[in-house]
């Protein structure tokens, strides 16, 4: 985490009046890749996509979720943000709430947070004890296992922005009556852990990246740049599946005769 240049762009070597154009070419190609995999899912396929996306605050996952996943049709679409769970939930392992919103078939899931929180918000404020974090990332492996088991496709981005651009993107929130909605109090409070929250951040990348379910460290003080990756993420992992549109199940010629009449 720490060697990652945090305003680099690599694998795009153009600037940001450029980005806008690759952006808007490749959303084409997803939404369609998107299609073909929403419409495989009614003829029984059952694959699917979890985005996972976890970063400091303000390091760009609302924006991807507008900007990327809005590009998409809602119908194939679920999202969900995880927030500090509630009494009930708290009454359950930590992933029970986490399995009831995972992506049925067809659908791009999107966590925006997720299961990494109690290994994270937990370790950073001593919300569980240290042993019980550490069997924590074990049963999180095991549960992206059974992701990729049942066919679903798990990308996981952390958003990797420096100190300097969190104060300055804090700061325009103060500055603009209309990002005030925006701003949380919080946001400060967490700001003073930054060190302890990259030190979670490495531990959790060492112990969660897998070859079923691989971790994605982004620069991300470019939003432009970190958007264009997550989009580019999705499309590859859509055209390793190889989708085509699902046949008819219906005599095509005997329907057009039928219609003909009509």
């Amino acid at each position: 985490m720490a060697g990652v240049d945090t305003r680099a762009t690599p694998g795009f070597y153009g600037r940001k009046k450029h980005a806008a154009g690759a952006a808007k070419q490749a959303a084409g190609i997803l939404s369609q890749l998107q299609e073909k995999l929403f419409a495989n899912s009614k003829s029984g396929d059952n694959r699917k996509v979890l985005l996972v996306l976890q970063a400091m605050d303000t390091a760009g996952k609302g924006g991807i979720v507008r900007h990327v996943i809005g590009d998409l049709d809602p119908q194939g679409v679920s999202h969900y943000a995880f927030k500090a769970p509630t009494k009930a939930e708290l009454t359950h392992d930590f992933l029970w709430r986490i399995r009831k919103r995972v992506p049925a078939a067809g659908m791009i899931g999107v966590f925006d947070r997720s299961h990494y929180e109690d290994v994270l918000i937990a370790r950073v404020h001593e919300l569980a004890p240290p042993v019980e974090i550490k069997k924590r990332y074990n049963q999180i492996n095991a549960f992206e296992q059974e992701l990729v088991d049942d066919d679903t496709t798990v990308i996981k981005v952390m958003l990797q922005i420096s100190s300097t651009e969190q104060k300055s993107r804090l700061g325009e929130r103060l500055d603009r009556p209309d990002k005030y909605w925006n701003y949380h109090t919080v946001d400060v409070d967490e700001r003073m852990h930054w060190s302890a929250y990259q030190e979670a951040f490495q531990i959790a990348l060492e112990r969660t990246s897998t070859a079923a379910a691989p971790w994605y460290v982004v620069p991300a003080d470019r939003k432009w740049y970190a958007r264009l990756v997550v989009q580019h993420l999705l499309t590859e992992a859509l055209k390793s599946m190889v989708l085509t549109w699902p046949t008819a199940d219906f005599d095509v010629e005997a329907e057009k005769v039928r219609l003909s009449t009509t």
